[in-house]
């Protein structure tokens, strides 16, 4: 199995940007699709972005389309969101998420297709 840590959370002002990273260990990581989640307090864990195996497949939530960026670097084991012009409702903490796929394009956005989950890391965005 892949074991994930999330790192690069905090805190920053609206309009600011933050850089989370996921690495990953135990496993091949460019055996699996990526996908990032957050859930603020009392709202169910919500899609972000996701990313295949290979790179170039991509997909973003609506809420953060134009502003995050998600990628990978599988020489090194990890995932990266980049999230520009944040807003207060982007606080949430965001989590990793990671499963085996054959197809090199694959992406999954549904929470229930994940096998493997982080521990998240708090992002807070003040107004």
């Amino acid at each position: 199995q892949v074991q994930l840590v999330e790192s690069g959370g905090g805190l920053v002002q609206a309009g600011g940007s933050l850089s989370l990273s996921c690495a990953a260990s135990g496993r091949t990581f460019s055996n699996y699709a990526v996908g990032w989640f957050r859930q603020a307090p009392g709202k169910e864990r919500e899609f972000v972005a996701a990313i295949g195996r290979g790179a170039s497949s991509t997909y973003y939530a609506d809420s953060v389309k134009g502003r995050f960026t998600i990628s990978r670097d599988n020489a090194k084991n990890t995932a990266y969101l980049q999230m520009y012009n944040l807003k207060p409702e982007d606080t949430a903490v965001y989590y990793c998420a990671a499963q085996l796929t054959i197809s090199y394009s694959n992406y999954y956005t549904d929470k229930s297709q994940y096998g493997y989950w982080g521990q998240g890391t708090q992002v807070t965005v003040s107004s």
